[in-house]
């Protein structure tokens, strides 16, 4: 199968003043358009050729793992972001204040990783398979999916994706990027999550078991 370059949820400006136009040509335009099409060249005439994403992530290495990733990755980082004002689901809101104290302490704790995080890499938030939230902080082209967790929120903090606005201040990025999170888009990856568990959507509507995972 051809594997083609996401159209961007947004406009190439709507994420100004944050995240520029400038930034957008580049990190999706041209470094996400080029993992495209590296791994489309590289799969070619081999048994990846066929796979879907996830799988070639889940069975690759080198090259075609490296680029399938980043694919992924991308993919999942731009429909995190959005300008319009969104807010976590009261699931979410409810797993993040058990598993990091409160909303306040996830977000310091979560631009800290990501500040500290050395070298170019991801910073993810993912539930594993008991149900609790990690942070894992995964260089190059890691993501969770590697790990067996599920991923429900991303950072890239590759010098690509804030250099042209920020230079080498990535906290300066990292606070804008906190600004536009898609938390629509998170909560429904925690959804999607939970149904594949439960076969419900929302199984804290009240103060059952399944509330305490």
């Amino acid at each position: 199968m051809t594997h083609t370059l996401m159209d961007l949820p947004f406009e190439l400006d709507a994420l100004e003043p944050y995240i520029s136009r400038e930034t957008l040509e580049y990190h999706h335009g041209k470094h996400h358009a080029a993992y495209v099409n590296n791994l489309n060249r590289l799969i070619e005439g081999t048994k990846f050729e066929k796979m879907v994403l996830k799988d070639i992530i889940k069975s690759a290495d080198g090259g075609i793992f490296n680029n399938a990733a980043q694919v992924y990755n991308h993919d999942f980082y731009f429909k995190g972001l959005c300008r319009d004002k969104t807010t976590p689901s009261k699931n979410l809101l409810k797993l993040i204040d058990r598993d990091f104290g409160s909303m306040e302490a996830f977000k310091e704790t979560f631009l800290e990783r990501a500040a500290g995080l050395f070298g170019s890499g991801w910073l993810w938030l993912s539930i594993d398979s008991s149900g609790d939230l990690l942070l894992e902080s995964l260089s190059n082209a890691q993501n969770p999916l590697v790990t067996g967790n599920t991923p429900l929120m991303t950072c890239d903090v590759w010098e690509h994706a804030y250099y042209i606005d920020n230079r080498n201040a990535r906290p300066e990025y990292l606070k804008k990027w906190w600004d536009i999170i898609n938390w629509d888009f998170v909560s429904k990856n925690l959804e999607d999550f939970t149904y594949s568990r439960h076969g419900t959507l929302d199984p804290c509507s009240d103060d059952s078991e399944e509330c305490k995972i």
